[in-house]
């Protein structure tokens, strides 16, 4: 829906990489590795890891090998000395399997049970635990592949760094969704979608390497991310050119060996803009073959290229839908070029036909009848939910609705429309939500999480994407609690069991320190930063109140399409308000299985949480509560606002804890944050209350403004 440009001069981005003057930058992310300060941990991890033995030379080891040292050293404040065989107590055993490490010092019957935990881990996992060779104790990082000994060493670090028991490990672990991708929406001038300028400098590359790429990729190989895609979903067709081709290739040189592979965004008008082809109709023979030269040129710089992400017939951006041809037509004729070299398209589900009765509908009613047309190496990007990564939505419909099309995921990272690098808004619980939703596809149980790890129907091609909220900041992302995002993205990708309570407390560990005092405040931060947003901004199922550009509030309504306008999302009139999704409205709840679609078709069941988003409800309706709608909708609004004073509080109180240049940076966000959810919480309730004609109910505090002021000075 909102299409912002930030139009900053490359020569301006470059201003944020001036080396820091302060203690902690933020630069080092969740690996920051310093010296354990719990005196007892200290003195165990020292006595359990004395050396090490590390087998194989191949890029990817040499990375592991480096990182081992690099976070051993730090963490226990000396360098672990590298030996030839295990044979004292305390030796950390490193290498996949079964390297001559395992030959010169394990049995035979200790290398065969080794091999059977290892069956269970596939190309990527890996199993880490304890073992007596010869007596000696000692502790074993193993997988069957060289990247799956790093991310094994990445998690072994991790432990050290959260004070986690290492003395009786057992560790079989392997990722739950085979490609795990960030989509980077940078253009090719150094802007991006979102604020911040690209870690990418393409002015540079391919000669000069910045070591910012390495930290990189580094970052994403610890959390288990294994794909990127390096621009923007409205491609510039230059991207794939020889020109910048060589400067991709000096890119994936560089990632290769932290697992991750590179993806591009591809214009699906290419032929005609790179080329004097008149058309891309997807059907017509000269656009097929343009396609395999041009695939076969792109694979002739980058070996082992991952494919294209594309958005087709969105926002303007061309399409097979301009020569009358189904999505399916236009994915598969550039899939077909990719299939000798074993690479994918993923093909965008975010299209819709401008002014449409219920754009909610628009994905489902596109993709849904094309399920089983897609070539067998296509994979279709869903949104978390029917919209535009909005604070609240329910789940897609899509999820469980094309059994023979697998489907990715895509969250957003970058936090679009929950304030992005200035809200601190921890994402994981949004997300969880989504992913722990039951489709009833087949029968209870059918999770979108168990959608997209293929589990439900048998995909063969598994995938989850987060738009990348990374930009050129010293700090990567702004904000520090953006980082906490990123890492919350992979985590989840690599195993969604995990709570988001869990994955707080381990960045917070990682980022902040082990001191409980420290760790219990940022958790109540993080757990309760996302249901604040969601309060101050659209609460009980309202969305789309941002507007299509730089402008947000509900009143905006400046667009030429309606459904790039406020108004047409939220309904708001003398007698109510909310979008009616119901089967006497637009239908969209029938999108859903039986079990669901009743529920949210029932005014009386529906969640609340999602009411406004199925249900056009009367302002004096009685809610759970007791309370009529126009009073729990104001209360929502203060009790967003509330919350971030409560969240500014807990900051506060780390003062001295934590770094002083973390400290006051996020003290500053969060100050503009509180003032971005009063404009919200004003501007909102104002603005409603000229069609429910209803006094604000009594206790809560009057806006300073009048409405005028609050469409004047529209937030963020």
């Amino acid at each position: 829906m909102r299409k912002t440009l930030f139009a900053i001069l490359p020569v301006m981005c470059a201003v944020s990489l001036i080396n820091s003057v302060y203690a902690d930058d933020g630069h080092q992310l969740w690996l920051r590795y310093n010296l354990i300060s719990n005196k007892q941990k200290l003195i165990e991890y020292r006595e359990l890891i004395k050396a090490m033995v590390i087998e194989g030379e191949s890029p990817t080891m040499q990375a592991a090998r480096k990182e081992i040292q690099h976070g051993l050293k730090g963490l226990l404040g000396a360098a672990i000395p590298e030996i030839e065989k295990a044979t004292e107590d305390g030796v950390l055993l490193i290498g996949s399997y079964p390297e001559e490490v395992f030959t010169k010092n394990f049995t035979s019957f200790q290398k065969n049970n080794l091999k059977d935990e290892l069956e269970k881990t596939g190309n990527e996992g890996f199993v880490i635990q304890d073992a007596e060779v010869n007596g000696k104790k000692i502790i074993v990082i193993t997988a069957n592949k060289d990247i799956g000994v790093l991310y094994g060493v990445f998690h072994f670090l991790r432990l050290l760094q959260t004070n986690e028991d290492i003395s009786a490990l057992k560790i079989v672990s392997s990722p739950t969704i085979k490609l795990r991708i960030l989509n980077h929406w940078d253009n090719l001038d150094g802007t991006r979608v979102y604020p911040g300028c690209s870690i990418w400098d393409w002015h540079t590359l391919p000669i000069y390497i910045k070591r910012r790429y390495i930290d990189y990729a580094r970052a994403n190989a610890s959390i288990g991310i294994n794909g990127t895609v390096l621009n923007n979903v409205n491609a510039d067709p230059r991207i794939i050119t020889r020109d910048y081709l060589v400067k991709v290739a000096a890119l994936a040189d560089v990632f290769r060996s932290y697992g991750i592979k590179i993806f591009l965004s591809a214009n699906f008008a290419s032929p005609v803009k790179l080329d004097s082809i008149k058309t891309a109709d997807p059907i017509d023979p000269q656009v097929k073959e343009w396609w395999r030269k041009k695939v076969k040129e792109i694979y002739s710089f980058i070996p082992d290229f991952g494919g294209f992400l594309v958005k087709a017939n969105s926002e303007g951006e061309p399409g097979p839908g301009d020569y009358g041809r189904t999505q399916a037509d236009g994915a598969n004729v550039i899939a077909e070029a990719l299939q000798p070299y074993h690479g994918i398209v993923i093909w965008r589900a975010f299209v819709y036909a401008y002014n449409p009765k219920d754009r909610a509908r628009e994905a489902y009613d596109i993709f849904k009848p094309l399920d089983g047309k897609f070539a067998s190496n296509v994979m279709v990007q869903v949104k978390n939910g029917p919209l535009d990564f909005q604070p609240r939505e329910p789940f897609s419909p899509l999820f469980g609705a094309m059994p023979q099309t697998p489907l990715v995921m895509e969250f957003d990272i970058g936090q679009g429309a929950l304030g992005e690098d200035v809200g601190l808004t921890y994402l994981a619980p949004m997300w969880r939500e989504t992913l722990l939703s039951d489709t009833y596809t087949k029968g209870k149980g059918s999770t979108v999480a168990k959608v997209i790890d293929g589990s439900l129907d048998t995909y063969k091609m598994t995938g989850i994407a987060g738009v990348s909220n990374i930009n050129n900041s010293l700090n990567w992302t702004g904000n520090i609690f953006g980082q906490a995002n990123w890492y919350a993205f992979g985590r989840l990708a690599w195993n969604y069991d995990l709570t988001s309570k869990q994955i707080a407390e381990e960045w917070s560990r990682m980022t902040f320190s082990n001191d409980t005092s420290v760790i219990r405040p940022i958790e109540v931060i993080m757990m309760a930063s996302r249901e604040n947003v969601v309060n101050y901004r659209d609460p009980l199922g309202l969305n789309m109140l941002g507007g299509w550009s730089v402008y947000h509030g509900p009143w905006v309504n400046n667009s030429v399409h309606a459904d790039w306008n406020s108004p047409y999302y939220h309904r708001a009139d003398s007698i109510g308000i909310g979008f009616d999704r119901t089967r006497t409205g637009s239908d969209a709840v029938d999108q859903y299985y039986p079990p669901v679609a009743d529920e949210f078709n029932s005014l009386a069941a529906c969640p609340e949480k999602y009411l406004l988003w199925f249900h056009h409800v009367p302002w004096n309706y009685r809610m759970k509560s007791a309370k009529t709608l126009w009073d729990e909708l104001c209360y929502h609004y203060y009790e967003g606002v509330e919350g971030v004073e409560e969240i500014q509080k807990a900051w506060n109180s780390l003062k001295g804890k934590v770094d002083e240049e973390e400290f006051n940076s996020e003290r500053m966000l969060l100050d503009i944050q509180h003032d971005d959810a009063i404009s919200w919480r004003d501007g909102c309730v104002l603005y409603f209350q000229t069609f429910s004609k209803l006094p604000i109910p009594p206790g809560l505090e009057k806006p300073e403004h009048d409405l005028e002021y609050y469409e004047k000075h529209n937030p963020r």
